[in-house]
């Protein structure tokens, strides 16, 4: 690793920590020339698949496209940065642990779904609705029917 102070090659591990729920490592470095102090991160580069549009156009996969798309979804919704990059990093989890070189990008919406089912009813109707094309207000009343009867909401029983 080189020295980002005095570009000397030779630089020696003083800590290391695993971070961000093991997936991870900080390492605080000392350069030997210099003696300057650096932090470093370390993660694993795991290849995601190409991404096959419905027109058949094959992309590289766009993390922060796939990101932004999940962040309309919760907009404006009670969840912390910390609870929406767990969910994101779950979804490139099940993405990478398909183990395919080529994904559709149909699948990538329904892992998305899914996760935003798990966490938050109204950003999963949000994605839903743009991913689905709803395009009047029944689409939206059976999507939510649906949510409904999988989970049967709580009611105050105040008496």
């Amino acid at each position: 690793m080189y020295c980002p102070f005095c570009q000397a090659e030779d630089t020696k591990v003083i800590d290391s920590r695993l971070v961000a729920d093991g997936s991870q490592i900080r390492r605080r470095r000392e350069c030997e020339v210099c003696h300057s102090r650096f932090t470093t991160f370390e993660t694993i580069d795991l290849a995601l698949p190409r991404v096959i549009k419905s027109n058949g156009e094959r992309q590289p996969f766009n993390g922060s496209k796939l990101k932004s798309g999940m962040l309309r979804a919760l907009e404006k919704r009670p969840l912390s940065t910390e609870e929406i990059d767990s969910v994101f990093g779950k979804i490139l989890k099940e993405i990478r642990t398909k183990g395919v070189r080529e994904i559709k990008s149909i699948e990538i919406g329904k892992i998305m779904m899914n996760a935003l089912k798990e966490v938050d009813s109204v950003a999963y109707v949000r994605f839903a609705s743009v991913y689905r094309d709803f395009q009047d207000i029944e689409d939206f009343s059976q999507e939510i029917s649906s949510l409904t009867k999988e989970k049967p909401s709580k009611k105050n029983s105040k008496k």
